[in-house]
């Protein structure tokens, strides 16, 4: 069988690669390049001319005649029996295959190898040299060397597929590209521990490998093979015939986390501003690939557009837009077949590059099933409209949506649930996991507080976003808090009714101690919500000191009961122990600190009450004002909360001038 790199096919199937005097009448020794000319190196003066782009063939008919369908009709067809040139521009393969076919023509030894078969076959299609002229003529050379000898070899078959670039369409409608790929699919697809295939351990310094220098890299079959060793080869396709591949592995069975993978690995060579923070514009990013000389991007770009040279940013931005929906189509349906990372940098690539809605849509709806696994840096996607927000906020509103709809539905479907754990999620489902909400409202809380900054950000938008989660994905509201604030600064000229209208995000009875503590003394929050944030606090010390008084009277109850009590600990184990006692350690730290709380409420009311008396004094008139009766009203509620704290802990002393006999009122939860 033919070697693809080195053996010439000749000999028997040739002729010796000499046609005889006695058959075509032309002995030649050869062709000579003279000025962008060839000539045939033979006595006979040549009669018939050749362009073949701005190259030109010194030919004699009658050995193009015996061969080529083609040269016939343009000769006969054309009536002019004395014609003597011809120009072939449209001739796929350009004047290195033509050279190629006239030297077969002429009996001259062709090397047949995988950089040229490509451009030889659909030469020979394009001239019409078939068996009905004569036997063994090009089309069944190069046929015959393209399925026994390329498609039987992973190296042929990469460089075979990467030369058809520049050969459509007759690379597709001679089946060249399709069965390229899959015969590229069978060999990833297959075990490799037996295959003497040459792989690519490590990067190429180059766009294309150098197919001679890798021949003794193949892997021994006792070496470990890596799963991903095909991924290097692969991506020095062009996107189109990439796509080709992949289609072709999916077919083929293969794991959605590889092809995921491969993907990711396609889009890290192709599209570099993916792997930097995408904050630059695309032809920064094309210019800093290009300046690096190590880089596998220099230059690759301009191979998805054959035969031109326009280095303008808009063919590149149109190029990279065509990647990119190629990807996006190709992505496996599977959740966490690709990072969720990788989806948003990804998405920002395609906002920025304008790339169809549909597909827009398509990426956004995959990111949600991910959400949960987003970061912070990943959610900050620059917004293109220079009239909003310096943040794409719309965007992380369409992909909570987008999370809420995925949980909503996998909630309620339990048949959906198991396929998914069997087939897609290997693993806990989401859906039935609340920790995947909690993780969740954490990010859209951090994002809050980021973008809160921004004085472009409009309160309904900060309000719509923050509410949009239910409110059993909040445990603590402190991050909600933080948000609050930080809009509350870079937003200073809000008025009263939209601070009220801000702070109701957030429930002030979520708020841990510390949230708290500065709550009280934040002067930028409304006063009705510091009260609530007080009173709240109020209601959690009662309700400590009412369970911890319960906790002391059941212990007299369950006294015969203690007997047992070293039994138990004995037969705990001492993880748990020493778990519990840690337990009773913050237990009694967080009575302490309520304590503490209670005392400053109580200054608190003590000095509202000197206030109100001070106040009292320089105000004489009989018909007090709308502000006196407010005053006064606050004063009632302070003074019936204070004689509800005497309650509870006679300990406390009342503040002077209280009257005690006045019964208590029952009050809500917040002050309105």
């Amino acid at each position: 069988m033919w070697d693809s790199e080195s053996e010439s096919v000749t000999g028997r199937d040739y002729e010796n690669g000499i046609l005889s005097s006695s058959k075509h009448g032309v002995k030649n020794d050869g062709f000579e390049l003279r000025d962008h000319s060839w000539y045939v190196a033979t006595d006979i003066p040549s009669d018939f001319l050749v362009q073949v782009g701005d190259v030109n063939f010194h030919l004699h008919k009658y050995p193009l005649l015996s061969r080529s369908g083609k040269m016939n009709r343009l000769i006969y067809e054309s009536r002019d029996l004395g014609l003597n040139k011809v120009a072939l521009d449209d001739l796929p393969g350009g004047p290195e295959a033509f050279e190629l076919a006239a030297k077969f023509c002429y009996g001259i030894a062709v090397d047949l190898t995988a950089a040229n078969i490509s451009g030889l076959r659909c030469a020979a299609e394009y001239l019409e040299m078939t068996e009905d002229l004569e036997e063994g003529n090009l089309t069944f050379k190069t046929e015959a060397f393209l399925s026994y000898v390329v498609l039987s070899s992973w190296r042929d078959s990469i460089v075979v597929l990467k030369s058809c670039e520049k050969l459509s369409p007759w690379a597709e409608n001679l089946q060249i590209v399709r069965r390229c790929s899959e015969s590229i699919a069978w060999k990833a697809c297959a075990n490799p521990k037996g295959i003497r295939w040459a792989y690519t351990v490590k990067p190429p310094k180059v766009s294309s490998p150098k197919w001679n220098e890798m021949k003794d890299s193949s892997p021994s079959r006792n070496s470990q093979v890596p799963p991903d060793w095909w991924f290097e080869d692969v991506s020095i396709l062009r996107i189109d015939h990439f796509v080709r591949v992949i289609t072709a592995i999916k077919v083929k069975g293969m794991r959605f986390e590889l092809i995921g993978a491969a993907i990711m690995h396609y889009a890290g060579k192709w599209l570099p501003g993916l792997i930097k923070d995408g904050g630059g514009s695309i032809d920064e990013a094309s210019n800093s690939s290009n300046s690096s000389g190590g880089s596998s991007w220099k230059g690759g770009l301009h191979m998805i557009v054959a035969g031109t040279k326009d280095d303008t940013p808009t063919a590149e931005t149109k190029d990279q837009r065509m990647i990119v929906e190629s990807l996006i189509s190709i992505i496996p349906p599977q959740k966490d077949s690709v990072s969720c990372s990788f989806l948003l940098r990804l998405l920002r690539m395609a906002n920025m590059l304008k790339v169809a809605p549909a597909l827009v849509t398509e990426l956004e709806k995959r990111v949600g099933m991910q959400f949960e696994q987003a970061t912070l840096a990943d959610l900050l996607i620059p917004s293109h409209n220079k009239n909003e927000t310096s943040y794409d906020v719309d965007l992380v509103q369409r992909l909570l949506e987008h999370f809420l709809v995925q949980e909503q539905i996998e909630s309620s479907s339990p048949t959906t649930q198991s396929f998914s754990d069997k087939h897609m999620y290997d693993g806990a489902q989401r859906g039935v996991n609340p920790s995947a909400k909690i993780r969740v409202a954490r990010l859209v809380d951090s994002y809050l507080t980021e973008v809160s900054r921004d004085r472009n950000l409009s309160l309904t938008k900060f309000q719509v976003l923050a509410e949009a989660l239910p409110d059993s994905a909040r445990t603590c509201d402190d991050g909600l808090y933080r948000a609050v604030d930080s809009y509350l600064k870079a937003h200073p000229t809000l008025s009263e009714h939209e601070r009220k209208r801000l702070c109701r995000v957030m429930d002030c009875q979520k708020l841990s101690i510390d949230a708290c503590m500065h709550a009280a003394q934040n002067e930028r929050l409304p006063l009705r919500v510091v009260v609530q944030v007080l009173f709240s606090e109020q209601v959690k010390i009662s309700n400590a000191l009412a369970n911890n008084s319960l906790k002391e009277t059941g212990a007299t109850q369950y006294q015969p009961m203690i007997s047992n009590r070293k039994s138990l600990l004995e037969g705990t184990p001492q993880s748990f122990q020493e778990g519990w006692a840690a337990a009773k350690k913050d237990i009694n730290s967080l009575k302490f600190e309520l304590e503490t709380v209670k005392a400053k409420y109580l200054e608190l009311q003590n000095d509202m009450d000197i206030l109100q008396r001070q106040f009292d004094k320089l105000t004489n008139k009989k018909q007090a004002s709308a502000w006196t009766t407010g005053w006064k009203k606050l004063s009632k509620f302070t003074k019936m909360t204070t004689l509800e704290n005497h309650d509870i802990d006679p300990q406390v002393a009342t503040a002077p001038g209280e009257h005690t006999s006045k019964t208590t009122r029952r009050w809500r939860n917040s002050i309105s």
